[in-house]
């Protein structure tokens, strides 16, 4: 099932909702389609265009949020979906301090890599072996990741995300599918 971007009353993305949820939004009048996905949704008696993107006439007061949350597909889309030792496509996750030697699972000391790459490199350091990574890792930041950490994307989605760091994420994820 497609979905669709949520904005606060302010354009701050909120958060991603199955089309079905925004659909009931739009109905309510709860929120304003911006962007159609060129779909359209029938029913009995009415045909709707199917929204990309929608927006809330009430703002809505969200509570602190910490860190993006480190899922597998969110640090898949940090590293552009590339292994960070060789370059090539990455399948899986690996800890650049392996967790038997006292590394941690938060976002410094984790990687993708490829498949090749984490068998060889096993449990040994990078010094061990005479390697280095490509890029340094680090935490995302911005209220873009949280959208794009869920792994569903829309270009419609850009102009409403740009604003929230979303350039540099997109930029490095550009060549994955959603």
């Amino acid at each position: 099932m497609p979905h669709v971007l949520v904005l606060n009353a302010s354009y701050e993305p909120l958060g991603v909702v199955p089309l079905r949820r925004a659909l009931i939004l739009v109905l309510e009048n709860k929120a304003v389609s911006l962007e159609e996905s060129g779909a359209y949704l029938h029913s009995a008696t009415v045909t709707l265009p199917a929204p990309s993107v929608v927006r809330l006439k009430r703002f809505v007061r969200v509570p602190y949020r910490g860190p993006v949350p480190l899922t597998r597909r969110a640090l898949f889309a940090r590293d552009g979906g590339r292994c960070m030792y060789c370059g090539g496509v990455a399948t899986s996750v690996d800890h650049v301090i392996p967790r038997s030697r006292g590394g941690k699972h938060v976002w410094d000391n984790v990687v993708a890599s490829c498949r090749r790459c984490n068998h060889v490199k096993a449990d040994r350091h990078l010094v061990e072996i005479g390697w280095r990574l490509r890029h340094k890792p680090a935490p995302p930041t911005g209220l873009a990741w949280r959208i794009i950490g869920t792994g569903h994307r829309d270009p419609r989605w850009l102009p409403y995300l740009q604003p929230y760091g979303a350039d540099d994420a997109l930029a490095r994820i550009d060549g994955i599918s959603a």
